[in-house]
């Protein structure tokens, strides 16, 4: 079931409230999953019953995307704050140093809450800030192109498209190697989630000098890597494994940018393994 918080954030001008929705499921030690830019947290449906039964699993929406409400004025969509909105999400959830996955924009938020020192592993799949700025210029061309279209294509369209499996590998193929397998309702809420993202322009302008260089080497961090990943090209994964020597660099045969629907067992197994 979803349900939302209201967590106190510093800013220039005074704290202010940020709202998170989230849905929670399972038991066990605590795991926070982090979608994508433009996605929402039901991009982790997929994988949740399964992680749920040897875990406390928490989905969000991350700030200005889903069922979260943007940013209020004052506060920016930086690494920076969202950060803070995670750190203290956890604190008023009573989560001590969870478990973090995420994935693309997430995953990034997952190795930052791992410098803070908020997580106590960290899972990233095709995370996002290992780029050359030839490659960020690529990654985010495509998802400006699919942001055009999402609010573009009226939706009964998007609603006759995803009946199909050719129509559903149109919408998602960017982010997905195996797109049949998304049921139409999620291909629908999924273009809806793209095309009203009130936080989308702004996070993607803090992004354009994002780099992430640090070494967690105190942490358990497991990076993986789709093989058909189309959006943030696997190469990556091997600049992520020279700045972080001692993180796990997976390869996820035949998975896309977003592996949670393209083989939800194999990325459980990872975040499992890696939360152990």
């Amino acid at each position: 079931m979803s349900a939302t918080v209201s967590v106190q954030v510093p800013s220039v001008h005074g704290p202010r409230a940020v709202t998170v929705s989230y849905a929670r499921k399972g038991h066990g030690e605590p795991l926070l999953l982090l979608h994508g830019i433009g996605h929402h947290r039901q991009a982790w449906d997929p994988v949740m019953d399964i992680l749920a039964a040897d875990r406390d699993v928490i989905a969000v929406d991350l700030p200005g995307f889903g069922a979260s409400p943007a940013l209020p004025e004052g506060l920016p969509y930086d690494l920076a704050t969202t950060t803070a909105v995670f750190g203290a999400f956890c604190a008023a959830m009573d989560l001590d140093r969870p478990h973090v996955a995420g994935n693309s924009l997430g995953g990034l938020l997952a190795l930052e809450l791992g410098r803070e020192k908020l997580a106590r592993s960290v899972t990233a799949f095709s995370p996002a800030g290992f780029w050359s700025k030839a490659e960020r210029r690529y990654a985010f061309g495509v998802l400006l192109a699919m942001r055009h279209i999402s609010r573009r294509l009226p939706l009964p369209l998007v609603r006759q498209l995803s009946l199909t499996t050719a129509g559903r590998t149109a919408l998602t193929s960017t982010i997905y190697a195996r797109p049949g397998r998304r049921s139409p309702e999620a291909v629908v809420a999924e273009t809806l989630a793209l095309a009203r993202a009130t936080g989308f322009n702004e996070t993607l302008k803090a992004g354009t000098a994002v780099r992430f260089t640090d070494d967690l080497a105190e942490l358990p961090v497991t990076v993986a890597w789709g093989t058909r990943d189309r959006l943030l090209l696997r190469r990556q994964g091997i600049r992520a494994k020279q700045l972080m020597p001692r993180a796990r660099l997976v390869r996820l045969p035949g998975c896309g940018h977003c592996p949670m629907n393209d083989d939800p067992a194999l990325v459980a197994r990872v975040i499992l393994d890696n939360s152990r």
